[in-house]
């Protein structure tokens, strides 16, 4: 549409599609011209005009070229609404496959491609087939990328009709947009293949290199990016493909820059010769300093690509360190990409110039970047043994100036550089030592502690600065204490007297008595007992040489490097992620659902069975979010008696309490239970399951039984996310299932580690695999009842200012005609036994009244109101709670419980 089209947005009549409907079946071409615009421009903004859908398509039988593209626009966007009505325009599509005009073949194949419906695509083949051998370069570019289009719809029908074979031939077209294109298309297809399709041999590098000179732009990139796959023979080829593509270098656009950078860099793996490198990293040079000239996210692009390149090649960019100055007007995640590479680059020769500039940038007023600022020349300190001392000098600078952020990172890079060089520079202790009042951050805190610890010996005054930081000790932060109880062990051992001995006292009372975090207390006890038992060990210890540290924090590991190089100008290099971490391509074949959708469930994310090596090693769940059950024992062997088969440990009870530590597998003798409501019946795999509470923790009770003819092994399990948020709390324990033979297990839950947003619901998913069967996916559904806690009495005086407490908004009723109420004594103990518990009653006419309480975790009451007629089915319920968007879920939960 042109610039004076705005107006076709502008209209919201009342009759407006009979009006339109009017318009597009009037006998004028204008009139008919303007209600297609009118329709697009309603589409544009979001109303429905798929009822127009037969007059629009009536459109397309016209000469004009304008309207043509219109009525295809439209179609494109309804044609998946309205399928059988879309075939209505193959026919024209056809007869516009074989137009004159070489612009109305293009458009009517390249429309075809974008609608994306089964039944087109049949009708698509033929047009297609005959676009591809078109005498026109545009018609076949065209035609190219629609093959990659229809082969996301249907690759069957992409190998059977012999597209592949002919866009592999269109490699040698003599025009290089074909084949361009070609490489694009194949490039796609390969990607959503498993199998080799596209591999480039030394016929069709040298077309493509012939069609990389005379090529658009983006038309370059695709080839550049196909190339940069391709492995050369030798030594010899990888220069003679460098040398061609060396001249992509100085090309305008950056993408075609980057690609080409990428492509020599894949190709000087395999080039010999020095000279050769060394020239390449000369005029690699250039190009990439220019990037920095663009705007600042094109910059910033650049330099996280920039970043992955001096990591792997930092003599490319050596001598030109100065581009990375920051300027005042850079934004700052350009300054901070730019500090990183100063880091890299950084050496001997310019570290005089690097500390300048980030004394420089140490008295800017962005505070995050002032801080990053200082850091980097604690890390400059660690890389350059040479300048270590001109760096520290620095930073004494720094901390006259008293600003109390710079002073605090300031430490925290000290103190790194006093690991890495030990016994060198303990001389300007005495002057952080003056700063120790100003600390107030953590990580800051902590540093200065390890610094007065580790060197009690030479600071006289050191019990008297660690006392300052003990009077606030329960407060801290788990980091300080740490450190503090660390710190204070150290001065102990150096000066065992009076002071540091009652110091210590109070540290170990403080960090077992009275703190609840595990790692504290545990560093607390390993320390009392070692110093109760023997002093010289602890020295040991505690006291032993530590290793030299080195800067190492920002550099990759050298095979996911290789991987990020190979994918520059792309997103991968921008994240600093392989492409798998952030995109999924694969198309799993697994039987699922429809409705179902799982996106949290990569196989990682499953809860699997311990592998028990051969020497009994310990198990390790691959789940993340079991990581901290790595660390309980290893179950013990089960005893050897004949029971039909052995208890599977169970690795919580160890650990809580419980008393069904072991969960009996397939045992004959022990009680079943009631059975459990049937899940799964899928290839003879039958999974029957239920939430079950048990002594106040919550277990999925699962019966696994195999009815196919082989042994099924290596169960694991995940649940999607729900509003329980329930997970599996260790590994699911199933033993080897062998034909017509069942097992059953308890499968210990944890609560709110896998919330879903959204209102409550009782939907909870489930996917189960085995080593040798799809993933299996099931719905169960949540009753509240296995929520309600131990602790739900209340008292009556409580229960009554609660429920007045409490708005009568939060005030939910409900009439449960499938309830009944037999006896009242009979239902209270029904209710009781599910944590229901009964708070007063009373009669009113001939029914009664029942008050009871109730708790879900999280601390959230459910006072409730009973109201029946003993006998009679009908029981009306009311409930008052903090959160009235449970009352559905309670409201089923109740019924279920007093269903006569």
């Amino acid at each position: 549409m042109s610039g004076h089209d705005s107006k076709y947005f502008s209209t919201t009549k009342k009759g407006e599609i009979p009006e339109l409907k009017d318009e597009l079946n009037s006998q004028y071409k204008d009139k008919k011209k303007d209600a297609v615009k009118k329709v697009i421009a309603a589409m544009t903004v979001g109303k429905d005009v798929s009822s127009l859908f037969t007059d629009v398509v009536n459109c397309m039988q016209t000469e004009n070229l304008e309207l043509k593209k219109l009525v295809y626009l439209y179609l494109i966007n309804y044609a998946k609404s309205q399928p059988d009505l879309a075939i209505l325009a193959v026919n024209t599509f056809v007869k516009d496959s074989q137009d004159p005009n070489p612009l109305i073949r293009a458009l009517a194949v390249r429309t075809m491609g974008c609608i994306r419906v089964d039944k087109i695509t049949e009708y698509l083949c033929d047009p297609l087939q005959r676009c591809l051998k078109d005498d026109d370069p545009y018609v076949r570019k065209t035609a190219a990328i629609c093959v990659a289009k229809l082969y996301d719809i249907n690759a069957e029908l992409v190998e059977d009709r012999g597209f592949l074979e002919t866009l592999k031939d269109l490699i040698s077209d003599n025009n290089p947009m074909v084949v361009a294109n070609a490489v694009a298309a194949l490039a796609e297809i390969q990607e959503n293949s498993t199998r080799p399709i596209f591999e480039i041999t030394s016929h069709t590098l040298s077309k493509l290199l012939t069609a990389l000179n005379e090529c658009t732009e983006w038309g370059q990139v695709f080839i550049l990016d196909a190339l940069s796959k391709y492995k050369a023979a030798d030594a010899r080829e990888a220069e003679n493909i460098v040398e061609r593509v060396t001249p992509r270098l100085q090309h305008a656009n950056c993408a075609v820059v980057l690609s080409a950078v990428k492509m020599i860099l894949q190709q000087m793996e395999l080039i010999t010769s020095t000279d050769v490198v060394r020239n390449l990293c000369k005029k690699m040079a250039p190009p990439l300093v220019t990037l920095l000239s663009a705007e600042p996210e094109i910059q910033y692009v650049a330099l996280r690509n920039i970043n992955l390149i001096v990591q792997r090649r930092p003599t490319i960019l050596a001598h030109e360190i100065k581009v990375f100055f920051c300027k005042y007007n850079d934004p700052i995640y350009v300054k901070m990409e730019k500090l990183e590479i100063m880091i890299k680059l950084a050496s001997d020769r310019n570290i005089d110039q690097v500390l300048l500039e980030f004394k420089e940038y140490a008295t800017e007023v962005d505070v995050d970047f002032v801080r990053k600022a200082v850091r980097a020349i604690g890390r400059c300190a660690i890389k350059l043994e040479r300048a270590a001392e001109r760096c520290i000098s620095v930073l004494l600078e720094l901390i006259k100036i008293k600003v109390n952020y710079v002073v605090q990172e300031a430490i925290i890079v000290i103190k790194d550089i006093f690991r890495r060089y030990p016994n060198t520079y303990e001389s300007i202790i005495a002057t952080l030592c003056e700063s120790l009042d100003t600390l107030d951050e953590p990580e800051a805190k902590a540093s200065m502690i390890w610094i007065i610890g580790e060197y009690a010996e030479r600071i006289d005054n050191a019990d008297e600065l660690l006392e300052s930081f003990l009077e606030s000790f329960p407060e801290e932060p788990a980091l300080v204490q740490l450190q503090l109880l660390t710190a204070t062990v150290k001065l102990f051992l150096k000066k065992p007297t009076e002071g540091p001995q009652q110091m210590i006292q109070v540290v170990l009372n403080n960090a077992t008595i009275e703190t609840d975090n595990p790692d504290l207390r545990d560093r607390a006890y390993i320390y009392w007992r070692l110093l109760s038992t023997d002093p010289e060990a602890a020295k040991d210890v505690v006291l032993a040489e530590k290793p030299v540290i080195s800067d190492d924090s920002n550099q990759l590991d050298p095979s996911l490097l290789d991987e990020l190089l190979a994918n520059i100008a792309t997103l991968s290099s921008v994240y600093h992620k392989p492409p798998d971490a952030f995109v999924s391509r694969a198309k799993t074949a697994v039987q699922r659902p429809e409705d179902d959708e799982y996106p949290d469930g990569g196989e990682a994310g499953y809860s699997e069975p311990p592998t028990h090596a051969a020497d009994g090693g310990a198990s390790v769940p691959t789940s993340s979010g079991n990581a901290p059950y790595a660390a309980m024992r290893q179950p013990e062997p089960a005893p050897a008696t004949p029971a039909p088969a052995a208890p599977v440990p169970d690795l919580l009870g160890d650990l809580i309490g419980l008393d069904n530590a072991l969960v009996p597998v397939d045992d004959a003798t022990a009680p079943s239970g009631p059975p459990l409501p049937l899940l799964l019946n899928g290839q003879g795999l039958h999974i029957s399951a239920q939430l079950t509470r048990h002594d106040g923790q919550i277990f999925y009770s699962m019966l696994f039984e195999n009815n196919t003819q082989i042994t099924l092994d290596g169960f694991m399990i995940q649940f999607n996310k729900n509003t329980f948020g329930l997970a599996a709390a260790g590994p699911l324990q199933v033993p080897q299932l062998h034909p017509g033979t069942s097992a059953r297990t308890l499968l210990p839950m944890v609560l709110f580690q896998n919330l879903s947003p959204g209102p409550p619901s009782t939907l909870l998913q489930v996917a189960v695999k085995n080593n040798q069967q799809p993933v299996w996916y099931f719905n169960d559904k949540i009753s509240l009842l296995v929520f309600f806690t131990e602790d739900g009495k209340m008292e009556r005086a409580n229960f009554l200012e609660t429920w007045k407490s409490l708005p009568d908004s939060n005030e939910v009723t409900k009439d449960l005609p499938g309830a009944v109420v037999n006896s009242v004594e009979a239902t209270l103990d029904r209710l009781a036994s599910s944590n229901l518990f009964f708070i007063a009653k009373r009669r009113h006419a001939n029914q009664e009244v029942l008050y009871l309480s109730a708790k879900i975790p999280r601390g959230i009451p459910f006072l409730i109101e009973l109201t029946a007629v003993v006998g009679i089915p009908g029981v009306k319920c009311a409930i008052k709670t903090p959160s009235p968007e449970m009352a559905p879920i309670f409201f089923e939960a109740m019924e279920t419980l007093l269903k006569g």
